[in-house]
């Protein structure tokens, strides 16, 4: 994977060249759209709304529509040209806890490499953020976008994980919710989560549907009939009873059904039947050598 930046890690007084290349990429399978009647490939033009004609790459702008009504177009030059300070670097602005940034301001993740003769400097930084249990919270432009970003360790390098600037982030619409759990519920929702608790390892998954897509395309393109499944039922989003759903959850997960507790008690009233008989025979025999030793 090429590089798509490159630039300093400004850490203080340190500068600790660097190059970006992408930590992930996407694996689904890469969709055209087709004629129908011919499979000839759909094609798309830009053409100018107000002339009805194809326009050129080289005649096509940047341009926002303004609040005054007014369309303000920006050619590359002008864009070049605003002063953007992380263009070129990779700022170190604070260092953090782990713990102390939501998820939902991650996005895409870069791996950043060390450039020639920054090994040193780069190790130094990795080493200090593992053992300090840190993360770097740094502000860096790509492709003329400035955001923050959050610098951490990885193994043997430094990945930066781009964020999401705080007024990017919806707002829930929902505006609460109403009801509350009962104590019963929590501890058997505690026991379902404790019966499904594992340790995370992420090839255990799979992706069932690029899986399926990918040997329909495959069973399609060799003339072979086509695979097919039953299709699952989608689970009802009505819950009638919370706690009996909660208890059938647990007992699935821990493979077997748990007697129920009328059969519990049936079954210990007839302990309780058994062992009065006993108690009886030996009330008698009290009573019984009470009386001989009376009458000796």
């Amino acid at each position: 994977m090429p590089a798509i930046w490159t630039g300093v890690i400004a850490f203080g007084l340190v500068s600790i060249p660097v190059s970006l290349r992408s930590a992930t990429s996407n694996h689904d399978v890469a969709m055209h759209q087709y004629h129908a009647a011919d499979g000839g490939r759909i094609r798309y033009q830009k053409i100018c709304e107000l002339d009805d004609e194809v326009v050129p790459p080289e005649d096509i702008v940047k341009g926002v529509d303004h609040e005054s009504g007014d369309v303000v177009l920006l050619d590359d030059e002008e864009l070049e040209d605003l002063p953007v300070s992380t263009s070129k670097t990779i700022d170190v602005v604070q260092f953090v806890s782990a713990d102390q940034i939501d998820p939902i301001h991650y996005e895409r993740s870069y791996y950043a490499d060390p450039g020639k003769a920054a090994a040193k400097p780069y190790v130094l930084l990795r080493e200090a953020l593992e053992e300090s249990g840190k993360i770097a919270i740094v502000k860096v432009a790509l492709r003329r976008r400035e955001s923050l970003a959050a610098l951490r360790p990885r193994d043997d390098m430094l990945v930066l994980h781009m964020m999401l600037w705080p007024d990017e982030i919806r707002q829930p619409e929902t505006a609460g919710l109403g009801g509350e759990a009962r104590k019963q519920e929590l501890q058997m929702a505690a026991t379902l989560i404790d019966a499904m608790t594992g340790d995370f390892d992420p090839e255990e998954y799979s992706d069932s549907y690029q899986e399926a897509l990918r040997a329909l395309i495959d069973a399609k393109a060799s003339g072979r009939k086509t695979p097919s499944k039953a299709k699952k039922e989608a689970p009802e989003a009505k819950v009638i009873n919370l706690m009996d759903a909660l208890q059938k959850s647990v007992e699935a997960r821990e493979g077997g059904r748990r007697p129920a507790k009328k059969t519990a008690k049936k079954a210990a009233k007839k302990a309780a039947k058994k062992s009065t008989p006993r108690k009886q025979t030996a009330k008698k025999a009290a009573k019984s050598t009470a009386r001989k030793r009376k009458t000796a």
